[in-house]
């Protein structure tokens, strides 16, 4: 199962980064959640792709040497839970955005 790897693969190339582009694409109140407390909400494998981009995406999925909409599905399940952990106390401890709550990102 490709799982928690994959998300940390995506999320390696910055979380702050990675919840910009799910703002900007329309799933800052989902990303969000995963960052703060209570319950994550889903996304799915078609939202996901249209907010990573297919080329991010074919990439991952090169680099693990397992099918697209393997990883896309197994990507969507994870994210959530990955993100989740990685920000403990509902906020973001590394990256370009330190310690800056969810909403904060926002432009």
């Amino acid at each position: 199962m490709l799982g928690g790897a994959a998300a940390g693969t995506l999320v390696n190339g910055g979380l702050g980064d990675l919840m910009r582009r799910l703002q900007q694409t329309g799933y800052g109140d989902t990303a969000d959640s995963w960052v703060g407390r209570g319950p994550n909400r889903a996304i799915g494998p078609a939202e996901l792709e249209g907010a990573i981009g297919r080329d991010t995406l074919q990439s991952l999925a090169s680099e693990t040497g397992r099918p697209y909409d393997e990883v896309l599905s197994e990507l969507s399940q994870s994210l959530p839970d990955t993100i989740d952990q990685l920000t403990p106390d509902g906020r973001m401890l590394s990256g370009d955005t330190t310690n800056c709550p969810p909403d904060a990102m926002r432009n």
